[in-house]
C-alpha cells in the first residue's frame, strides 16, 4: 500500500474566534416538514432526490431510532407528505439511491449499523429496497451479520455495464471497507478492499482521470485518515492515504464530494466534529471544523481547512448567494448546546480563490446531523434539508426534519 506521511494539524486554543464571522442567522427561514413528533428524533441521514421521477425533488431520511426509512414528497398543495417506505432496519444510518436492477426506476440503498452506539457484534447489514416502478418497495439483504455498515454507494467498478456496490463499515474494533461485484441478477461477490475500523463514508469518482471509477473512504477513531482506491477500470484497486491526522482525536465525521474550485475536478468536502470521545459528555473540540481536499487530477490531493466550527458535520458544497461561486455549509451536532451562543449551522462564503468567510446561519435548532440541498421553490436558490439527531442534552430546542428556504431579497 502506498502511504503518506500524516499531517501535523495545529490544534489552537479552546476558544471559537474564527477570522472572519458574520451574523446571517436571517438569511434562511425554517419550516418543521414531515410528520408531528413526540420524544428526541434520531434523523441520521437526510438525501433529496427525485424517487419517482416526476423531476421534482423529494426527500429521503433515515430514522436511526425508530429503525424506518422515510419519502416525503410534495403534494399539489405544496405541503410535504411523508410515506414510511421500511420499518424493522434495524438502526438505519444512511440511504443511496440507483437502479440496481435495470429496471428503469430508482431502488435505495440502506445502511443499517444493528446499533448506532459503540458495538463490536456482527450485527450490521446492507439491504435493498427494490423498488417495483409505482414506488412499492421490497426488502432484499445484500450483506447481513457484518461489521455495523454506515454508508453504500453503487458503481460500475469492473466496466461490464453492471453496478457494483462500495461499502464502508464501522464495526468497532473490527471494520472493513469492500466492494460487492455484481455477479447476476441480486448476487455479488465480496472484495475486501481494506480490513480497519471506523469506516465513515465512501464516495465514487475517476479521482485521476484514468476512466476507472474510484473509491475515497473516511476512517475515524484511531486512524483519522482518507483513503484512496484507484481503480484501474477494471476492479483492481490500489490503495493510498490521501489524508492523516497525528492528533488520535481528530474526530473526523462526513466526506462529501464537490467541485469546489470549479475545474472540472470532484473535490473532497471533510469535516470533523464527531463529538464523542474520552470524556463522560459528549462536545466539541477547539480543532473541529471543515476542510477540503482539492483534486489535482493525478490520484493525489492538497489540504485546505476552511474554517471551525465545533461539532462540524455534513458539509456541502452549495452557492448560497447566487454569485457564481461554490460555498460550503454544515452543521453542528455535538456542540455546547448549554450555551445559547452555540452555532448549529454555518455558511463558509467563498470570497473568491477559495479563501472562506464564516457566516452564522442558525444557533437553533440543535444537534443538526446530516444535511441535503434541493430545490422546493420558485426563488431561484436553492434549499437546505436538516435532520437532527437528539441524542444527549439539553433537550430544548428540538427538531426532526427542517426545510431552510432562502427568504426573498429587501
Amino acid at each position: 500500500m502506498a502511504g503518506c506521511k500524516k499531517a501535523e494539524i495545529p490544534i489552537p486554543a479552546p476558544t471559537f474566534k474564527p477570522k472572519k464571522l458574520f451574523e446571517n442567522a436571517s438569511l434562511f427561514s425554517s419550516t418543521p416538514i414531515g410528520i408531528s413528533f413526540e420524544g428526541k428524533p434520531w434523523i441520521s441521514h437526510v438525501k433529496v432526490v427525485d424517487l419517482d421521477r416526476d423531476g421534482k425533488d423529494d426527500i429521503l431520511a433515515c430514522e436511526g431510532q425508530q429503525s424506518t426509512v422515510l419519502w416525503l414528497k410534495k403534494d399539489a398543495k405544496g405541503d410535504f407528505i411523508e410515506r414510511q417506505l421500511a420499518d424493522e432496519m434495524n438502526a438505519p444510518v444512511h440511504a443511496e439511491t440507483a437502479d440496481l436492477d435495470d429496471d428503469g426506476d430508482l431502488d435505495i440503498l440502506v445502511s443499517t449499523m444493528g446499533e448506532i452506539f459503540p458495538n463490536n457484534d456482527r450485527i450490521g447489514s446492507l439491504i435493498v429496497l427494490e423498488n417495483d416502478g409505482s414506488q412499492q418497495f421490497k426488502k432484499r439483504v445484500l450483506l447481513e451479520n457484518v461489521a455495523r455498515v454506515t454508508d453504500a454507494r453503487a458503481g460500475d467498478f469492473n466496466g461490464d455495464g453492471k453496478l457494483d456496490i462500495a461499502v464502508a463499515q464501522f464495526g468497532y474494533d473490527q471494520g472493513e471497507i469492500r466492494w460487492l461485484e455484481n455477479t447476476g441478477p441480486w448476487q455479488y461477490q465480496s472484495h475486501i478492499l481494506l480490513d480497519l475500523s471506523g469506516g465513515i463514508n465512501v464516495c465514487l469518482a475517476d479521482f485521476d482521470q484514468n476512466g476507472g471509477l474510484d473509491i475515497v473512504a473516511l476512517l475515524s477513531q484511531q486512524w483519522e485518515e482518507i483513503y484512496l482506491f484507484r481503480n484501474d477500470g477494471r476492479g483492481n484497486f490500489r490503495s493510498t492515504i490521501i489524508f492523516g491526522s497525528t492528533n488520535e482525536e481528530f474526530n473526523s465525521s462526513w466526506i462529501n464530494l464537490c467541485d469546489l474550485n470549479q475545474d472540472g475536478l470532484e473535490d473532497v468536502l471533510y469535516s470533523n466534529g464527531d463529538g464523542y470521545g474520552p470524556t463522560a459528555m459528549p462536545g466539541p473540540r477547539p480543532w473541529h471544523g471543515v476542510q477540503w481536499l482539492e483534486n489535482l487530477g493525478d490520484g493525489s490531493f492538497q489540504y485546505h481547512r476552511i474554517g471551525k466550527l465545533p461539532g462540524a458535520y455534513s458539509p456541502i458544497g452549495m452557492d448560497v448567494d447566487n454569485d457564481g461561486s461554490m460555498d460550503v455549509i454544515a452543521v453542528s451536532s455535538f456542540n455546547d448546546w448549554w450555551d445559547a451562543n452555540a452555532v448549529s449551522m454555518m455558511w463558509f462564503r467563498n470570497e473568491g480563490g477559495q479563501e472562506f468567510s464564516s457566516h452564522i446561519l442558525a444557533y437553533e435548532p440543535t444537534h443538526l446531523l446530516s444535511l441535503a440541498v434541493g430545490h422546493f421553490d420558485d426563488s431561484g436558490y436553492p434549499s437546505i434539508v436538516s435532520g437532527a439527531f437528539h441524542a444527549y442534552p439539553p433537550y430544548d430546542k428540538l427538531s426532526r426534519l427542517m426545510l431552510w428556504q432562502r427568504k426573498p431579497s429587501e
